[in-house]
Order: C-alpha cells, then structure tokens, then sequence
C-alpha cells in the first residue's frame, strides 16, 4: 500500500471509530480491597486496634452508635458511556473488638447481605416564604445602587 491508500483509510476509519470509544465499559473497583493474604495475618482475641490498622489499613467507616466495629467496604462498579454507575459486586468486612480494643472476629458481608433504606419524604418546616423568580428578581430591583464610592 502506498501512503496515499494509508492516509485515505486513516481518514476513513478514524472519525468511525472515535465516537464509539466513548461507548466502552468502564469497570472500577472502590474501597479497600483486602487480600487474603492479609485476612490470614489476623488472629481474633490476640491483637490490638493498632495491629488490625497496620495490617489492614484505615477503615472505610466504623459502626455509628458503638466504634467496636470497623468496616472495609469494597465495590466493582460498571459504566456505559453516559448511563449512570451500576454496581455489580460488593465486599464487606466487619471487624469486631471488644471493650478492651482485642480484636474478637471477622465477618464476610457481600451485596445480598444489604437492605433497601426508604428515605423519609418528609420535609422541615421553614419560617418566611419562598419567592418565585419574578418576585426575587424585582424584589432586588430597589437594592441597586450605581453610585460608586465616595472620595474625600
């Protein structure tokens, strides 16, 4: 092929093809993903909250109403183009201590240990009034000033 016939099928292929590279799955993976390796390295009712971080790492988030338990949450997720993220996988370990900070177990959680949360539709009384957009945008009419600064 000579560089005429190369130059005409770049040409050809490449607007072709470029549209569709935004089309391409895009799998990520979130959070702390733990290793077996170092799931192993963990023996309940003999180490320490410092020894669980130096292995493990920081916590994704620890337990609201007690901080006896730590969890490491992970995630693959999936995106099409411009459709939104959907995830299809999802990992959590909860770490449990006791009173004195031992560690005393893990737990394996994934996607079918989850529960739907219904958010409340309620909203909280507010005092005033709202104002439309014609109302705030005459209301501020009165409150613009040209005059600049005054000088001595």
């Amino acid at each position: 092929m000579n560089t005429k016939s190369i130059a005409f099928l770049a040409a050809l292929v490449l607007p072709l093809t470029l549209p569709l590279a935004g089309c391409i799955k895009d799998v990520e993976q979130r959070g702390n993903f733990l290793k077996p390796e170092m799931l192993a390295q963990l023996a309940p009712g003999e180490q320490t909250r410092q020894d669980v971080e130096a292995i493990l790492g920081t916590p994704s988030t620890t337990a609201v109403f007690d901080g006896d338990t730590w969890y490491y949450i992970s995630a693959h997720t999936t995106q099409y183009a411009f459709y939104p993220n959907h995830e299809f996988d999802r990992t959590i370990y909860a770490v449990n201590f006791d009173e004195r900070g031992i560690l005393k177990g893990v737990r394996k959680l994934d996607i079918e240990d989850g529960r739907t949360v219904t958010i409340a539709a309620r909203e909280t009384p507010t005092k005033g009034r709202e104002y439309s957009f014609l109302e705030q945008l005459v209301g501020n009419l009165g409150r613009i000033t040209t005059a600049g600064p005054k000088r001595p």
